[in-house]
């Protein structure tokens, strides 16, 4: 699928309309990008990070095996640290300071910069920066993970080669001025490296040993590393499973589909069809809160008061698009 059948924008003045009210822009599809001619780069691996992804899937495999012999609180504990690790991501480095869906307060902000480093997926800045370049280049030589080179390399392979030149020239290009200006992003940026030793990796192991005498060894490979490979590939699933597989109810032009695995694994990501045609709603889906616990955190953080103005699609819009560039699935429950 070349850049020009991926989206055609005399499809697409209904969602310009809207996305000109309110997008960040670095996110809406640029259709004039286009490939360099001649040959493509040779890939180059970064075989530090091919080690340490080898030894970091032997360490969750391993905490697999232990998980029978795991105290019931170490498990629970688990579950806690990956779905922080997880909204991190999706209502914090993902639906506020990617796409801009909605706005936090600064105590939300912090909570939700600390879960990011819990997550250790790069700081708010750089995961923020890749996934807009991301959006505007999507399955091109400029995205960081074009799905269009295959499965492995969107779920993993990305990181664990250089990255395309297309790639860090676009990323330059980006204004990111509203990143740059959030003192909580900057501040995580610089202590990213401290902010993660301590809570992805101590925190987690630290609880169970000190309130309830858990070991050591089943802390440091249960609520430690397998947790960090499940988040891990919670995330990943939606660059390459979610760009690959699922039916593409509201624009069948692009790759991005709507896959209720990923949307289960990654709390609520999996919509993806939806959200790269509207992809400054805060729920990333027509449905709202169904398969969707990051849409639920943000509306409990409306309702407290921590959170507020979120961009959400009309149906009438949704519908009228589904319409005219739909693949017929469209659904409205």
């Amino acid at each position: 699928m070349t850049a020009t059948e991926t989206r055609n924008p005399n499809k697409q003045q209904n969602r310009d309309a809207v996305v000109a009210e309110t997008s960040t822009r670095d996110d809406v599809f640029d259709d004039s990008y286009k490939a360099k001619e001649g040959p493509k780069p040779r890939m180059r691996l970064v075989w530090r990070n091919v080690i340490l992804m080898v030894l970091l899937h032997a360490g969750a495999l391993y905490g697999l095996m232990l998980v029978p012999s795991t105290s019931a609180l170490t498990l629970a504990w688990t579950v806690v640290c990956f779905l922080l690790s997880a909204l991190g991501i999706t209502a914090g480095a993902h639906r506020l300071w990617s796409h801009k869906s909605y706005k936090a307060s600064t105590p939300l902000r912090v909570f939700l910069a600390l879960a990011n480093s819990m997550a250790f997926q790069n700081d708010i800045y750089e995961w923020a920066r890749d996934h807009r370049v991301h959006h505007k280049y999507s399955e091109t030589d400029a995205d960081p993970h074009n799905a269009l080179r295959g499965f492995f390399f969107a779920h993993i392979g990305w990181l664990l080669v250089r990255k395309h030149p297309d790639v860090i020239e676009k990323g330059k290009k980006l204004e990111l001025t509203d990143l740059k200006a959030d003192k909580v992003v900057m501040f995580q940026r610089k202590y990213y490296k401290l902010s993660v030793v301590l809570l992805c990796f101590l925190v987690p192991m630290w609880v169970p040993w000190y309130l309830w005498g858990e070991s050591l060894w089943v802390c440091y490979f249960i609520p430690v590393l397998m947790r960090y490979t499940l988040v891990l590939n919670a995330t990943w699933l939606v660059n390459s499973a979610a760009h690959m597989w699922g039916n593409r109810p509201y624009d069948h032009n692009i790759n991005p589909s709507e896959n209720r695995f990923v949307a289960f694994s990654a709390i609520g990501e999996g919509f993806h069809n939806y959200h790269h045609t509207f992809p400054f709603d805060y729920a990333t889906s027509e449905f709202g809160i169904k398969m969707n616990i990051t849409t639920a955190f943000i509306d409990l953080m409306c309702f407290l008061g921590l959170a507020k103005d979120c961009k959400r699609v009309s149906h009438e819009l949704v519908s009228a698009r589904a319409q005219r560039t739909g693949d017929g699935s469209h659904k409205t429950g």
